[in-house]
């Protein structure tokens, strides 16, 4: 991906893999000459940042009450929130939409694009399986000592998750950062579209009549995905340390 969005000419052949001449940043200088990169770039941090926020804060919430708190039911609605799961986003679409925008009028905004996923189950799956993970001793002396359920969550329960935190950070930024068809019905001020939005109007408006438009295409999808690939690759070291796998275990 990458060796074609520096071709010069497209070269679709094994050899043009190992190019030996022809790169060109060209097909990047028209990506910038043509899209504000930069106010995109910052769509997409405002959108996804917003989604990670919403869904580590309900997921620790979440989370803690189904492994820690006992109540009636609690086994049901870990099970309902995981059937949730199987449901496409694309089936709910129509209704979601409808009530976004027509109903609290929140087209043309961060919030709008923000409020479908700002709730993830899998996150609270995570958090769960960590929380379940602590020792119950833990939880017993805190509420011996007179501290309520928040105190304990926020003092003694959230400093030994971290791990999960950064899990539910990782699994989540994929997903809103990538995202095209909800940002692209809601946003039609283009002040306020996202990256894969801006970068799939551009493709189809403008890449087709570009010098080299595979090398086009290829660029625009490699600045797509160089902000993902950055924070893997600075997180990994973490990631692996961390053992973070082991979350979802039990």
């Amino acid at each position: 991906m990458i060796v074609g969005s520096l071709q010069e000419e497209p070269d679709t052949s094994l050899r043009g893999a190992v190019p030996t001449g022809g790169l060109t940043l060209d097909n990047y200088s028209q990506i910038n000459e043509r899209v504000d990169l930069v106010r995109s770039l910052v769509n997409s941090g405002i959108f996804t940042g917003g989604v990670i926020l919403g869904t580590v804060v309900f997921g620790i919430l979440a989370g803690y009450a189904l492994a820690r708190l006992h109540f009636r039911g609690r086994s049901t609605l870990f099970a309902v929130m995981l059937l949730v799961q199987i449901v496409p986003f694309q089936l709910l679409i129509i209704p979601i939409y409808v009530m976004i925008v027509r109903t609290y009028g929140l087209a043309d905004s961060y919030l709008g694009m923000i409020l479908p996923f700002a709730i993830n189950s899998t996150a609270v799956f995570v958090f769960r399986q960590f929380f379940l993970q602590l020792p119950e001793e833990l939880f017993s002396a805190a509420r011996l000592d007179g501290a309520n359920e928040l105190r304990i969550l926020w003092s003694v329960a959230l400093p030994l998750v971290k791990p999960a935190i950064l899990t539910a950070i990782l699994l989540t930024f994929i997903g809103p950062w990538n995202e095209f068809l909800w940002p692209f019905l809601v946003t039609k001020d283009t002040e306020l579209q996202p990256l894969a939005v801006t970068l799939a109007n551009y493709i189809s408006n403008v890449a087709g009549r570009a010098t080299n438009p595979y090398g086009a295409i290829l660029a625009g999808a490699v600045v797509l995905a160089a902000p993902a690939v950055a924070l893997f690759v600075a997180f990994q070291k973490h990631f692996t340390a961390s053992n973070l796998g082991s979350g979802v275990k039990g």
